[in-house]
């Protein structure tokens, strides 16, 4: 059965988001977080086959993007704050837990709901990030991670990577594999990032983030099943930090695809989705028992 895709929007935690809605309403529900500088459309690919396996799919813009809200101060936007917004659209769904799975900036949000609100998070699966503990000592034990987060520490300035993004719109296509992003794919980018004080509040994820490390436990233990999935020709994260994540998790998975980059479930839409669909029903089966 095809379900078509559903535009709302959803008060929660001070903000409202934009939330794309697919599948059966009363199916598992299942929430994917976007990462940066992307927006719901990043799970093009996994929306409707996860919705035609059964689960209720929820997409939003995260706060600060394309159609959701934008707060101006950066301290809206610590990872306490962005969790809350999405324990807040939990609740809006109605349901006490929900599976989560996120990529990038969205792939820390769920590692932090994964590890500290963990009654509200049935399984998680994180695409292309580390647990947000593990990045502080990785630019100790991983050389080339400092270079590789160059944009990490450019981002910390006022304005001016606002301006850089703006004008460099090849930067997804310069970080994945040729046909990932076609050229309409660009166009729906470039308006999402064009929406007034949308950059801003997309850059601010990154000026907040000093607000938050250090504030938790230095090597937290994740309990809630986890699944990580990992392109290993990523240009701004080494595959190191995956396994420097992995060995938190108590029941974990861990994949690799050694040829796709930073946008695995762009590059590798079918085999990723298998992987997610296959990771839920397993957990849902050992939850019935």
């Amino acid at each position: 059965m095809r379900y078509e895709l559903e535009h709302h929007y959803i008060w929660t935690n001070g903000v409202t988001l934009h939330v794309v809605q697919c599948g059966p309403k009363e199916g598992p529900l299942v929430i994917l977080l976007h990462g940066f500088p992307d927006f719901w459309y990043g799970w093009r690919h996994q929306i409707e086959p996860l919705a035609a396996a059964g689960y209720r799919v929820w997409v939003p813009d995260q706060r600060g993007y394309n159609l959701s809200d934008k707060p101006s101060r950066i301290r809206e936007y610590t990872l306490p704050t962005l969790a809350h917004d999405i324990v807040g659209l939990i609740d809006a769904a109605g349901r006490e837990q929900a599976s989560l799975i996120g990529h990038d900036w969205g792939g820390i949000v769920t590692w932090y709901l994964a590890t500290y609100h963990e009654t509200r998070i049935l399984n998680a699966s994180v695409l292309n990030v580390p647990h947000p503990a593990v990045l502080p000592s990785a630019f100790l034990r991983i050389p080339d991670q400092v270079v590789r987060s160059w944009y990490m520490f450019f981002f910390q300035l006022p304005w001016l990577p606002e301006q850089f993004m703006l004008n460099n719109l090849g930067l997804l296509t310069s970080t994945s594999h040729r046909g990932a992003f076609r050229q309409a794919d660009l166009q729906r980018y470039r308006a999402a990032w064009m929406r007034p004080n949308a950059m801003r509040g997309m850059i601010n994820w990154y000026r907040a983030f000093r607000y938050t490390l250090g504030n938790k436990d230095k090597e937290p233990r994740v309990t809630t099943p986890v699944q990580l999935i990992w392109g290993k020709q990523d240009v701004t994260l080494n595959a190191k930090l995956a396994e420097l994540s992995f060995k938190l998790c108590e029941n974990g998975e861990l994949h690799y695809f050694p040829d796709a980059t930073h946008w695995v479930q762009l590059e590798k839409p079918t085999e990723v989705n298998e992987l997610l669909i296959k990771f839920l029903q397993a957990k849902e089966r050992a939850k019935a028992y």
